[in-house]
């Protein structure tokens, strides 16, 4: 069915990397959202008023505050596929993460409300009266939930959305609050316990807060500057050094601009003793590349390494190594040496997690004085220069140098 509405309403629904396609596909999923939505609110509303349900009444705001995000969320994408303009000039897409902060608080008002309500039920019961056309209308609301987190799901991964995903993850949830709400109902029927109505609505509504809570700290993530995608970097880094002359990736930083604005910057090592025209030729190559097959823009700085000297080598190694050891999540870049009469300087940049800068920055001395220690003990006159700096994406996952 996912692949038959998506063929039937969007051109080219597989090129996903044409940000048209992309927007489409997602305005798609927010109209069937809005529609299924809305019909199980209408039903599931006029039997819990009509039966005097409160948790099915709860369970049926709660579809509506469902069409709600939808709505929210279709603007998003609207908003988010503007063109990028002279004030503007990173695009638009963020309107998207924007749309998912503004669906996650609307969740918790609701969630607010209708445990207020299903307080009250408790404290002051009244009877509820059973139907089987009721149970038939959650039943049913089961089956619907179920399609739209599969369909959700699918759309939400072809496009690498994250409002998507929420809402697929949303729809599972509402299949469980649902079945909740029909087994409070057929144990009311057959125990007579008015309570429970009450009972399973204030649940409901817990369930709605706990899920609003998450979704709120899913959605400020990239607004605030979340690390980025880990298989992300790895395919990054692992891409890059599939090319003949890279020795080397570090640096990386990924700056998320919205879903499917995505720029990227990272250094590359190379051979200080290659053709520089060649070299320069390959890194223009490579940004075309991300920028044609992965939707990236890549900004690429080229580092030279000296890749004939021997003692050079050697060095890295001892100090890799040393760096492995005590973290593995440190890396070792640009390292090169400096000879004089009396010393020689080794001097390279340290990237390691932010966690080093905290207190007084005792995690970042006690690697460095290790680092020196290690060089010192096997070369008396060599003394390092070294960097310490925030490695702002973690390459040591990653395969390759």
């Amino acid at each position: 069915m996912t692949e038959f509405l998506l063929r039937r309403f969007v051109k080219n629904y597989e090129n996903v990397a044409d940000r048209a396609v992309r927007s489409a596909c997602g305005n798609l999923a927010c109209i069937v959202g809005i529609l299924c939505n809305v019909l199980l609110f209408a039903g599931k509303f006029t039997v819990g008023v009509l039966f005097g349900s409160v948790s099915i009444t709860a369970d049926a705001v709660n579809n509506l505050s469902d069409a709600s995000s939808n709505v929210v969320s279709l603007v998003g994408f609207k908003l988010g596929s503007k063109p990028a303009d002279k004030e503007h000039p990173y695009g638009h897409a963020r309107y998207e993460y924007l749309a998912g902060l503004a669906v996650s608080v609307m969740i918790l008002v609701i969630g607010i409300e209708l445990g207020k309500e299903s307080l009250a039920k408790i404290i002051t019961p009244t009877a509820v009266e059973f139907s089987w056309l009721s149970a038939a209308v959650l039943v049913a609301s089961i089956l619907v939930k179920l399609w739209m987190s599969s369909f959700n799901h699918q759309v939400g991964k072809l496009i690498h959305s994250d409002t998507l995903m929420a809402t697929a993850a949303d729809s599972r949830n509402d299949v469980i609050s649902t079945a909740a709400v029909l087994a409070a109902s057929l144990v009311a029927h057959f125990t007579a316990f008015d309570r429970l109505d009450g009972i399973m609505g204030l649940l409901v509504a817990l369930f709605i807060l706990y899920s609003g809570i998450g979704l709120v700290r899913d959605t400020l993530d990239p607004i605030l500057g979340a690390a980025p995608d880990p298989e992300q970097v790895a395919y990054i880094k692992e891409k890059a050094l599939s090319y003949p002359d890279v020795l080397g990736v570090h640096d990386m930083m990924i700056h998320d601009y919205g879903p499917g604005n995505r720029l990227v910057s990272f250094h590359l090592e190379m051979p200080a003793e290659g053709d520089v025209m060649a070299m320069h030729d390959e890194v223009d190559c490579m940004e075309k590349d991300f920028f044609a097959n992965d939707g990236l823009t890549v900004t690429i700085h080229f580092d030279p390494v000296v890749t004939s000297d021997p003692h050079v080598a050697e060095l890295r190694e001892l100090v890799e190594t040393t760096a492995h050891q005590a973290d593995p999540e440190v890396n070792i870049h640009d390292l090169r040496i400096v000879p004089g009469p009396t010393h020689t300087n080794v001097i390279f940049d340290c990237a390691v997690p932010p966690r080093y800068f905290e207190k007084d920055g005792a995690a970042g001395r006690e690697l460095l004085n290790k680092l020196r220690e290690a060089v010192k003990q096997k070369w008396p006159d060599h003394f390092c220069v070294i960097q310490l700096e925030q490695a702002y994406a973690d390459l040591s996952e990653a395969s390759g140098h």
